[in-house]
């Protein structure tokens, strides 16, 4: 199989760097609009697609990106492995601001989004318990440091509505839950790549430390801002690296991503709505 990598940009990363022939094009899903058009090309001779999660200027809050969109259109255009930039929030005193942290675990407290691609005419239910790709999350992990950048590699991401930052009580809460870093998209990604059979990993960039840390100040905007400004570049870079790490022959996911609906669909076909059907037809178009 053909290897080619998905970007989804977040707050900060509204592009990417080197990309050859490389051009916007216009994608239709089922699904509505995705975020934005797509922009495809080439890196070290690997197919790419790019797609800024919030739009170019970033115009869509977490609650309103076109999740269900946005990963049918990657996976129309031929992405088998997609990689998530974001920033977060530090609930750790070690994930320091401008550090890059791999999540491989999420705790979700969203209440807003789409939650499946699947529903009503034709069910169906896919393993999370290990809702990150451990082999893209290595490969990530290697670029990072590959450019000398610091990178925590394994942690659990939870993943807040927003879009409102947390209360002092919420952010010492969640730590008492084990989570690591704090955010607004990452879980609403991760659940609709499994669904869709593609590996999933996730790269977050530490910007702030929520409002817990009695040595800092409580999160806003600007300092999320200047953080990343200082930060992207890297995360570019990193993203400009990963391609040549995944190589043109992809071989079968270890984790079977690439095989996740093998048993997952438990409406019977004489019952399947042909409605539903043809919506999936890209992202379950494999096993029905």
């Amino acid at each position: 199989m053909q290897t080619m990598l998905g970007v989804i940009g977040g707050s900060g990363v509204y592009q990417i760097d080197g990309l050859e022939g490389a051009s916007w094009v216009k994608v239709k899903t089922p699904w509505g609009s995705p975020s934005d058009d797509v922009l495809v090309g080439r890196l070290h001779g690997l197919p790419v697609a790019f797609l800024p999660r919030h739009g170019r200027g970033h115009v869509l809050d977490p609650a309103s990106v076109p999740y269900r969109a946005n990963i049918d259109a990657l996976k129309r255009l031929g992405c088998t492995d997609i990689l998530a930039v974001s920033a977060v929030g530090s609930l750790r005193a070690e994930f320091a601001p401008g550090d890059f942290v791999i999540v491989d675990q999420y705790i979700d407290r969203t209440s807003q989004r789409p939650m499946s691609f699947f529903g009503p005419g034709c069910v169906a239910h896919v393993s999370l318990a290990d809702p990150t790709c451990p082999r893209l999350s290595a490969l990530a992990a290697a670029a990072g440091r590959a450019q000398g950048l610091t990178v925590h590699q394994g942690a659990t991401y939870l993943s807040m509505e927003g879009p409102q930052f947390s209360t002092r009580a919420e952010s010492r809460m969640y730590q008492t839950w084990g989570a690591d870093v704090i955010g607004m998209t990452g879980l609403s990604e991760a659940r609709l790549a499994r669904e869709a059979e593609l590996c999933y990993a996730s790269l977050a960039m530490v910007t702030d430390y929520d409002c817990w840390h009695e040595g800092h100040g409580a999160v806003d905007v600007a300092q999320v801002i200047a953080v990343v400004q200082a930060t992207a570049a890297a995360a570019r870079n990193l993203v400009a690296v990963l391609p040549g790490l995944l190589g043109a022959d992809r071989p079968p996911c270890p984790q079977r991503c690439d095989r996740a609906l093998d048993y997952a669909i438990m409406t019977a076909p004489d019952r399947r709505d042909p409605d539903t059907l043809a919506r999936l037809d890209v992202v379950a178009g494999r096993v029905l």
